[in-house]
């Protein structure tokens, strides 16, 4: 129990040094300026892809819209959104190393055509991993082709090994690719999607996933 005699006789703790007001601010600029320079290279960096693979922007834009939504369901923190968001943005960055033979081909990929398409998440990867604070970005688009079960590629990884963000980016991206119209296809009705995804929940897609994406789904296709 604690006297007064020995509550007197602690020691007092140490006045903090004053702050410099100039290198404080100094520091804030500087992150503002990191900031920004890292947003404009993410818009950069979707333009190029939007040029690679017409569409796509279009494609990326919902997907963000989707992450930064699921984020919050889940609880994610400030970090593991904004990389969230930047891996439905830019999943398929990676295409930018796919020949415009195997991207544009609305048939049948050989085998060695398909393995070199599987690369994809891979050369993601290792563009976004260069840029500073992108590290969570690039870890989900890697492991975003994975599958819940194990079977997906590249890491064969299963269930909770898959990283969140990489779950999440799978689903949405495979909804948006479902249910839009391309120029080789028309997309399937929104009731078709919902049965595929369904179909593919605890196989290829993490349940939990999508069960909340598809209430954020239905209430907007009601609207």
């Amino acid at each position: 129990m604690m006297t007064m005699e020995t509550t007197i006789s602690a020691p007092s703790p140490k006045a903090a040094p004053p702050h410099d007001t100039g290198q404080l601010m100094r520091i804030r600029e500087l992150e503002a300026e990191l900031r920004s320079v890292r947003s404009a290279t993410v818009v950069a960096l979707c333009q190029m892809l939007d040029l690679k693979d017409l569409g796509t922007g279009l494609h990326s834009t919902r997907l963000a819209e989707w992450g930064v939504r699921l984020a919050g369901a889940f609880g994610l923190d400030p970090e593991g959104t904004r990389g969230l968001e930047v891996a439905a943005l830019l999943h398929d960055i990676g295409k930018v190393g796919i020949s415009d033979d195997i991207l544009q081909n609305s048939g049948t990929l050989s085998d060695a055509e398909m393995e070199l398409m599987r690369r994809h998440p891979e050369y993601g990867w290792s563009i976004l991993r260069a840029f500073p604070e992108l590290e969570h970005a690039a870890l989900f688009v890697l492991h975003h082709h994975e599958h819940y079960d194990g079977a997906g590629y590249p890491a064969g990884l299963e269930g909770e090994e898959i990283p969140l963000g990489a779950r999440i980016v799978s689903v949405i991206d495979a909804f948006d690719a479902m249910i839009s119209t391309r120029p080789y296809r028309k997309g399937l009705p929104f009731e078709e999607v919902v049965r595929r995804l369904t179909a593919g929940s605890g196989t290829q897609f993490d349940p939990v996933v999508v069960k909340r994406f598809l209430q954020i789904a239905e209430v907007e296709w009601v609207r």
